[in-house]
């Protein structure tokens, strides 16, 4: 019992290391970000990494029942429009896009373009 109390502490220890890294990262990011001006966008409330989640899973274009259905949130005009808000917050903060009306997705990357008259991806 004493052997497995120590790794648990041993362990403990460990995590409590690894946070402390991760907030003096966080603070070093964000004051190189304030110095060169760059604005960093504010963290998604909680909720938000679960819809993503849904659009990662499917690879294609959602509506908003087919996800209130997913996360089980109920399928009444008070749930939906509270997930239609918040996928309207996504899309104007550039993480979603609404190709047409009521079909959310995430954003398709750029094709890949010509620099200074090269191809982007030479071919063999």
């Amino acid at each position: 019992m004493k052997d497995l109390l120590e790794k648990i502490e041993a362990r403990q220890r460990l995590v409590e290391e690894t946070v402390e890294r991760l907030e003096i990262t966080r603070a070093t990011v964000l004051e190189l970000a304030a110095e060169g001006g760059t604005l960093i966008p504010e963290p998604l409330p909680p909720g938000y990494r679960e819809i993503l989640a849904l659009f990662e899973e499917a690879g294609s274009g959602l509506r908003v029942k087919d996800i209130c259905q997913e996360l089980d949130t109920g399928l009444q005009p008070r749930h939906t429009e509270s997930m239609r808000a918040k996928l309207k917050r996504l899309v104007r903060r550039g993480i979603l896009t609404e190709p047409d009306p009521g079909l959310f997705t995430l954003p398709q990357p750029a094709p890949p373009t010509e620099h200074h008259g090269w191809p982007a991806k030479v071919q063999p």
